[in-house]
């Protein structure tokens, strides 16, 4: 577990946007624009933002995505062809920050952030409208492997909020699990049963990641 910070992490910008034709006309809000003065962050996510397929991105658990600015860099040297592409805001995210990672976060961590509190609840799971979004094959899957995906947090209290606040860390449970102790669980094809059994418990992931995690969890117990 990370320790905790006392030392806020500013957000470096914020991005919404509306749902249009990508790649083929598949409907996709991925491509979003910068905001600047204050936003309504709202129980749904932010003022102005949409998603075109509510089975993957949006509602009460993943209403705001954050993506640390860190990763574009490295994103850039492992798909160099669309290096100049790669620049915050650009995958669909939220929130753009320096200074967080899924090294440095925690699964139920909950941070204030301008008027509003909000809770870390899982990682993004990156899909192929990324790859659409950059004309680039297999960066969804490579942000998979590698664990560089951001995470989604949920509102537990609305506000105003704008670029240029501050991410400040309220609550922090005691042995909470990074997201990069998370992704490399997901990686081992036979993690240790009491981290899967933890993690199958944590109610903060919410239904669909609890249904993955208890599916797997029941398959290994009958094959241990």
């Amino acid at each position: 577990m990370p320790a905790m910070s006392d030392l806020p992490t500013a957000v470096l910008g914020l991005y919404a946007g509306g749902v249009a034709p990508l790649g083929g006309g598949r409907p996709s809000a991925i491509v979003k624009r910068a905001l600047s003065g204050e936003v309504a962050l709202s129980a749904l996510g932010l003022a102005g933002d949409a998603q075109a397929d509510r089975r993957l991105h949006g509602g009460p658990d993943k209403a705001l995505h954050q993506f640390p600015s860190e990763h574009y860099p490295r994103l850039a040297q492992a798909f160099p062809a669309i290096g100049e592409l790669l620049a915050p805001g650009s995958i669909g995210e939220n929130m753009s920050s320096l200074g967080m990672t899924e090294a440095t976060v925690c699964l139920g961590d909950v941070y204030s952030f301008g008027a509003a509190r909000i809770q870390l609840t899982q990682p993004r799971s990156p899909c192929g409208k990324i790859d659409r979004r950059y004309g680039a094959d297999g960066l969804a899957r490579y942000m998979q492997q590698q664990g560089c995906c951001g995470w989604y947090y949920r509102v537990l209290e609305g506000g105003r909020v704008r670029a240029g606040a501050s991410l400040a860390l309220l609550e922090r449970e005691h042995e909470a699990l990074s997201l990069a102790e998370f992704h490399a669980t997901l990686r081992e094809a036979r993690p240790p049963l009491a981290r899967l059994e933890r993690l199958a418990g944590m109610e903060v992931l919410g239904a669909e990641w609890l249904k993955k995690l208890r599916n797997r969890l029941a398959w290994l117990l009958r094959h241990t």
